[in-house]
């Protein structure tokens, strides 16, 4: 079955990481240099799929690694590369997948929010979005452009803004009863023409590991 609008846009992504989710927008950035502004090396940058991903995050550092489904153990190169790379046989703190579309490059984080400390670095070729949704439900959009940090703030509650209002800084009002994290997904989705299906975004992707 093909995959409906809603599911080439960017809105799925609040139904699809129900719990925590991190997607970080650069203008400008292919994946490589985004995942190497956040403060990955090149040389440690793996293709993971989301599954596989999410797999390494939730293993314990006792677990074989013969129960990752994803993962040949004995193949021993790549078993050598991921553990090189920080992926095994900790596991990593968060893992970042990023990936391009409409010249943009995306990352995409299960739960923490490691590119959002680096918004500015990655803005420094245009603009750089940042939308964050922790465990206990609530949301934080963070806005840089051209290297200088423009706002932060959560949708819908403009008494917690920093910098300058969404409304100035973006023409963005959170109205109605869609959640603020939805609704800002949705104003990327019409003002930046940014078209990523769900499909694409859970294949494989570069991937670097951060602890």
């Amino acid at each position: 079955m093909n995959p409906g609008p809603a599911e080439h846009g960017l809105r799925w992504m609040a139904d699809a990481y129900a719990i925590s989710f991190t997607l970080t927008l650069a203008e400008g950035l292919s994946p490589y240099e985004l995942l190497c502004r956040v403060g990955a090396e090149e040389r440690h940058i793996v293709p993971l799929t989301r599954s596989a991903a999410y797999e390494l995050l939730l293993r314990d550092e006792e677990d074989h690694i013969s129960d990752l489904d994803f993962l040949d153990w004995e193949d021993e190169a790549t078993v050598a590369r991921l553990t090189g790379a920080g992926f095994l046989p900790a596991p990593p703190e968060t893992i970042v997948r990023a990936g391009s579309a409409a010249g943009w490059a995306y990352a995409l984080e299960e739960s923490h929010c490691h590119t959002g400390a680096h918004l500015a670095a990655l803005s420094e070729r245009g603009r750089a979005f940042c939308v964050h949704r922790d465990a206990k439900g609530f949301s934080r959009v963070d806005h840089a452009r051209h290297g200088e940090a423009v706002t932060s703030f959560e949708p819908g509650l403009p008494h917690l803004t920093n910098g300058a209002p969404a409304e100035a800084a973006l023409g963005f009002v959170h109205s109605g009863d869609e959640p603020g994290d939805v609704a800002f997904l949705r104003f990327l989705e019409d003002g930046l023409g940014i078209r990523l299906s769900r499909e694409e975004a859970e294949a494989d992707l570069p991937a670097a590991a951060f602890t």
